[in-house]
This record gives C-alpha cells, structure tokens and sequence, in this order.
C-alpha cells in the first residue's frame, strides 16, 4: 500500500539492515516516523521490531542502512547520542532499579546537582512527583521501586522518559502490565503528546489498541517491511493478514484432557498484607490432573502472591497446600521445586531468566541436580536434554550457547517454560505467561498448554486477557482483594460475569449471589 500524505516525517529509516550470528534481524527495512502522530510498529514475535526501535534508540548500530533526522543523515551510536537528538524509549521490559526510588530511578544517569557537586535529591522528588501526578497515578516519588507493583513500576518507566526533553519517543509494549484505569491515563497523555508536536513509535500486540490509538501502521515480517499504511485505512484483520496470514487462521480452540483425579488442594490458604489484611484472604480450591484452571483478576487482586505461597516464597503463608496428597505448605523453593510444582514468573526478564547468560544456561538454572553425577554435572546429558526441549517447545535460536538477550520475547519465554519443564513438574503455575508477546508466539504458548495437559500435567493460569482465559480454561476462578469472587465452567462463563466478580471486594465468597 502506497502511503499518500502531507505528514512531516521527522525520522526517516532508509534501507537499515542489522545482521547477527546466524540471523538476519532486519533486512533492507524502511520506516517513517511522522511529526506529532503515534507510528504503530507491529510484526510477529521476532519480526525485527524490538531491534528497529533499538537502532532508532542508539541501543544497537546497523550493519547498513542510514537514519535521517529532518531529512539529513544522522549517526546514533548510543543512548546519549539518541537523547541529544530527541529521541527517549520506554523499553518492553523493565529498565529500573529496585533497591532505588521512584525520583532516583526517573534521573538516573542525568541527576540534578545543588552547584554541581551534590546530588539535589530534593528537587529530584519535586519534578519527579509533578511528572507522576501528571500520569494521574498514586505513586509517591520516594517509594522504593521494589515495594510497587509491575504496573507501577511500568508507569515509573513511562514517567523516566517523559523526564527527557523528547520529541520522538518510542513506547514498545508500554500497556502490557497496565491496569485498564492505567491505560486510559496513558493515551491521555499520548494525546497530550502530539498536540505538543511529540511523535510517538508505539509497539503493542493488543491490535484492537492499536487501532485506536494509532495514526500510521508499519507491518514487518521476519525482519521485511510488508506494508505501511494510514491507520484509518485498515483494520484488525488487515493487520493480522499481514504479520501471519488469514485472521481465521489464530481462532484458539481448546479440547478438555481433564481427568477425576485431583492432583493440588488448596485448603485455607492465607498471607497477610504488610499493615492490615490479607493479601491471600482464606483461599480453597483444587486442581485435576489435566486440567487448566483459569485465575481471572485485576491488578493486586492477589494472584501473583497466591502463585509465590504455593511456590515456597512467603514464609508466614498460613493453611494447606496438598500436591498429589504430599503436604508442601512449609520449604524452600527448592523442596517445592523437587516436589513438583514449577512457576512460569509474569516478569520473565527479571525473575525467569539471567540476561548474561546462554539458552542452555538458563534452560537448566532449575534442574541442574537432575544432571549431576557425583559432584560433576553431566555435560552430554544435559546438552542432549536441552536440545530435546528447544525442539519441542519450537525455539528458534541459531545455537543454544547464544546470549539469551538476542532472542526475541516470544522465544525467550519458551526458554523460560523449558526451564521449568526440565524439572518434570506435576503442576505448572503460569503468571501472565503471553505478556508482552505477538497473537502468533500466543498461539504457540497455547499449543504447548494443551499438549502439556494431554500428557497428565495440572496447570494454573493466570491472566487479564478475558478472551485468553475463557478460550483456554476449563474452570476459572475470579479473585479479587485476596479472595475468590466467582468460580465459572467453560461452557457457562461469560465476559460480563468475569467482569463484574473482579470488581467485588470486602465481601465474603459465601455471601455472593453468581
């Protein structure tokens, strides 16, 4: 499709190519970026997007091509050169510091001085704070940023870029772990934006935001440009057509291998909230070999603390945990580990995954004793054991000793349910585990759901996709403010039900009416 437009195109990527070992990330791409508009960006899982965005941001350099700044050539060699220019980013996966505050981590790197020698830590918090109240969110600038929750902390990242004077700013997957109160805040200010002649670069995989929020589409495929079109021209299907083929071809369907035999119980299981409350408020429920068991809920509702008690990593957790009749309630991680219970974290970069590391590295972080003869570890068996997995879970990766960093997000999780599979688990626990990643890496964590459960293996899934949840699940349980809202079968569930159990709270489960 020939784009027919007066829009100022204020970058201009002409011809860029980024080869790595084995892979051709980008080949001979063209994008344009058009002066106060949101640029949609959008590709299958590994299609070349994150690397466009990180050349644009001086994060990587091409092999070929050249960028064009108001139509003159331009040199971005790193972040630095990038900010000069304009340009800030808003990275798919988180780039904060826990142990530092909000207003610290907003002005890392560029902290204001009191006469240039000390750091003016109160005036950091002044501006920090004005920037936060202007994202409408209750966040305090001097809350420590490992006390916030994902969503937060992905506002805190959208508020370090707003800190820079930038006029492009690229926003890869910035609504992932937003709440739907969040999201609205966020176009808000994408509005604000462009009227202050901002560009914005926007990558998401929820496709029906996209076509609300954007003015110009860019379709790559295994790193080709495939189309770029206005955006009121097209719709969802266009967009689907274009990164995989047919719409009809991504319908999730989903055959039940549930059996009788409950393989988990949950018995009054309780973790108090630090102050007052629970954060898991007297939870009961079971699990069948089998079976997939939604956990539907919004943002604090408790199921991200549920999966960490059963888990092993809380220790005042209160109540029963019985996995095929063994009791698991107390022990480490390891212990529930070697019992069989394995967890797929909702952040892959910071708590499934070591960034320095290969695939095989991090496949095996998890089942490393299994390989162990004596004190040694035996190589062969585990390379061979890692092959297996990286074929059946479909990982593409051109040697399983790359840094796990050169893979795309969709590839990386696979490595990240691999790494729990190779620690032969009887219960899968997976949190938000499609966050982040394309419709076609989607139907992929799917087909690895389903095959799972054919073989006997329960899974617990939790997500706030509704359409995910009701297509994929057997059961689903609602939770909200700690406790379980709402229970639904599959044939039964409805968008409105799960909606309006989410949204109960300081009620009893006992009093409800469903």
């Amino acid at each position: 499709m020939t784009v027919q437009t007066r829009d100022e195109v204020v970058l201009r990527a002409e011809n860029i190519t980024k080869l790595y070992p084995g892979t051709v990330a980008l080949n001979k791409v063209n994008f344009n970026v058009y002066k106060g508009k949101v640029n949609v960006l959008v590709g299958e899982n590994g299609a070349g997007k994150s690397t466009l965005t990180k050349i644009l941001a001086g994060v990587e350099t091409p092999t070929k091509g050249t960028l064009y700044l108001a139509d003159k050539p331009v040199v971005i060699n790193s972040f630095h050169d990038a900010t000069k220019h304009g340009i800030g980013m808003i990275h798919q996966e988180l780039n904060l510091f826990p142990n530092l505050n909000v207003a610290e981590n907003i002005f890392i790197a560029r902290e204001k001085t009191a006469g240039g020698i000390h750091i003016d830590h109160k005036a950091q918090i002044e501006e920090a704070q004005k920037i936060l109240d202007n994202l409408e969110s209750d966040i305090r600038a001097t809350a420590k940023v490992s006390e916030l929750r994902i969503g937060q902390q992905q506002m805190v990242e959208i508020a370090k870029a707003l800190a820079l004077d930038t006029k492009i700013l690229i926003m890869d997957e910035p609504t992932s772990a937003l709440s739907v109160t969040e999201v609205e805040v966020l176009f808000k200010v994408i509005s604000d934006l462009k009227k202050k002649g901002v560009s914005i670069i926007y990558i998401s995989h929820r496709l029906e935001e996209l076509v609300t929020i954007g003015d110009y589409i860019t379709v790559l495929c295994d790193g080709n440009l495939m189309q770029e079109a206005p955006m009121k021209e097209i719709d969802v299907p266009w967009i689907i057509s274009n990164m995989v083929g047919e719409a009809g071809n991504r319908e999730i369907t989903y055959e039940s291998h549930k059996t009788d035999q409950v393989i988990l119980e949950v018995e009054e299981l309780t973790l108090p909230r630090e102050g007052r409350g629970y954060a898991v408020d007297h939870l009961n429920f079971s699990l069948k070999k089998g079976e997939i068991l939604g956990i539907y809920g919004l943002m604090g509702a408790g199921r991200s603390e549920l999966f960490e008690c059963l888990m092993g990593l809380q220790p005042e957790v209160k109540g029963t945990v019985l996995l095929d009749g063994q009791d698991v309630t107390r022990g480490t991680v390891v212990d529930h580990i070697r019992s069989g219970l394995a967890l797929i974290p909702e952040d892959r970069q910071r708590e499934g995954l070591v960034q320095p590391l290969d695939v095989t590295q991090n496949m095996t972080l998890s089942s490393l004793w299994k390989f162990l003869t004596g004190f040694h570890i035996n190589d062969s068996s585990l390379k061979s054991a890692v092959g297996r997995m990286i074929k059946s879970l479909s990982v593409k990766v051109a040697s399983p000793m790359v840094i796990i960093s050169s893979l795309s997000g969709g590839n990386q999780q696979k490595v990240v349910i691999g790494k729990a599979l190779l620690t032969d688990p009887k219960v899968l626990l997976m949190d938000e585990p499609t966050r982040g990643i394309d419709v076609g890496a989607k139907g992929e964590v799917f087909d690895i759901m389903k095959n799972l459960v054919s073989q006997g293996l329960g899974i617990l899934f939790v997500t706030s996709e509704l359409k995910e949840i009701m297509a994929i699940s057997d059961r689903i349980l609602v939770m909200s403010d700690g406790r379980i809202t709402g229970e639904f079968d599959r044939e039964s569930v409805t968008e409105e039900a799960l909606v309006s159990a989410s949204a109960v709270a300081h009620k009893h489960p006992a009093a409800m009416q469903i």
